[in-house]
């Protein structure tokens, strides 16, 4: 008996959690944060056309027998080929590539001014400013931040934030057992990839960060885990330590500094 009113009772204490509403209202956008949005948006669309003239380009050399390793940094050693009168390449072809080259250098300039503009915006915005003191956001992750995330009162902690990323692993929970899966991947797909490029800048260059020497948080995961579980791992943190900044006030400050 005693059973069955334990039951009766979670029963009905689920029926009303289900009648709660659950509903999370976003705050409406004023036009100038659109306009300023924009610029992201078109940003990464340039650096996708960058990317798909850089790739056609040495794809159409592999065939002629010029192998260049991938990545954007080796674009000029695919330029360097073209623009060889001993490379070997028929006059035909030349001609046609230039018209690639072209756009490559259209595309690198115009991407540029775009750069030059998100610096000019972080400079002017107060909340840009701050975000740049942590380590690994620079003027673009930070102007993004301030441009493309909500107020942080939307969100009621650190952890909110980057779930609403989808920098949070994925539960398949069951008999009182949690089990963590790959991240969500759910969110803002923008500042999600942009945090871990940030986080992923910091690894890279640990030798010049105090957060990353060994005895840290970042060193021991570094010699722990895999470098890519740690760069979404430090992601993470970077998010919650902006919703911190956004929701509080202040600059940054390295655990050791603030010791």
């Amino acid at each position: 008996v005693k059973r069955q009113k334990n039951d009766a009772a979670d029963a009905e204490a689920i029926c009303e959690a289900a009648q709660r509403p659950t509903m999370r209202f976003v705050s409406v956008k004023s036009e100038e944060t659109q306009g300023a949005a924009m610029v992201f948006r078109v940003r990464e669309l340039l650096i996708r056309q960058r990317t798909q003239a850089i790739n056609a380009l040495r794809g159409h050399l592999a065939e002629f027998g010029q192998v260049v390793p991938q990545g954007a940094a080796n674009a000029s050693k695919l330029i360097a080929i073209v623009e060889d009168p001993e490379s070997g390449l028929p006059a035909e072809a030349t001609a046609t590539l230039q018209v690639l080259i072209g756009s490559l250098a259209h595309l690198e300039a115009q991407i540029g001014r775009l750069d030059a503009e998100i610096s000019r915006c972080a400079k002017e915005n107060e909340v840009a400013r701050r975000l740049m003191t942590v380590p690994g956001i620079g003027p673009l992750i930070a102007t993004a931040i301030a441009t493309l995330a909500p107020p942080p009162e939307t969100f009621r902690k650190a952890r909110d934030f980057a779930a609403w990323l989808g920098l949070v692993p994925r539960q398949h929970s069951t008999g009182g057992k949690q089990r963590l899966g790959a991240t969500t991947k759910m969110g803002e797909r923008s500042l999600r990839r942009l945090l871990i490029i940030g986080a992923n800048s910091v690894i890279i260059k640990r030798h010049v960060h105090r957060e990353a020497q060994p005895g840290t948080w970042l060193g021991n995961m570094l010699s722990r885990k895999p470098s890519m579980l740690v760069r979404v791992a430090l992601a993470n943190k970077m998010a919650r330590i902006v919703w911190a900044l956004m929701a509080r006030g202040g600059v940054y400050q390295s655990p050791a500094v603030a010791a």
